[in-house]
């Protein structure tokens, strides 16, 4: 049983990208299936595809490495809020990382965001991760 399936599931994004893997497949959920979403959304990954063909179903995600230098678009996954100590951020405290470079992925009442449509929204949340 995983106790934190986030945890989990920036694991084995960031071990598929130390292994130099193209797709990495994850089991799904609906919040992973958010946070891929924001992850597309930002130019982390090249593509997604949710496959539902199963019980709980599963998550592939094509990674972007750039053709030159072969370097992964992501640089770091850092998970924020833990079940142990869950981290929230107001809207007037929503943190920035990499000094804007990077994102914060926010859990909000309106749905799974990056800090900064959190802020234009005037919406805080848990802060889930950190990705730059």
């Amino acid at each position: 049983m995983n106790s934190d399936p986030i945890a989990d599931y920036l694991t084995r994004v960031r071990n598929a990208i130390k292994a130099n893997h193209r797709i990495v497949e994850i089991p799904s959920s609906n919040i992973k299936k958010d946070i891929t979403k924001v992850l597309y959304d930002k130019g982390y990954i090249q593509s997604y595809k949710f496959d539902d063909s199963s019980v709980q179903g599963t998550i592939k995600i094509a990674l972007k490495y750039n053709p030159n230098t072969k370097q992964s678009a992501i640089v770091k996954l850092e998970r924020v809020s833990t079940p142990g100590l869950r981290k929230y951020a107001g809207s007037t405290a929503l943190p920035r990382v990499l000094n804007g470079l990077g994102i914060a992925v926010l859990s909000t009442s309106k749905g799974v965001m990056t800090e900064k449509e959190a802020k234009s929204l005037n919406i805080g949340g848990e802060v889930l991760c950190y990705v730059y």
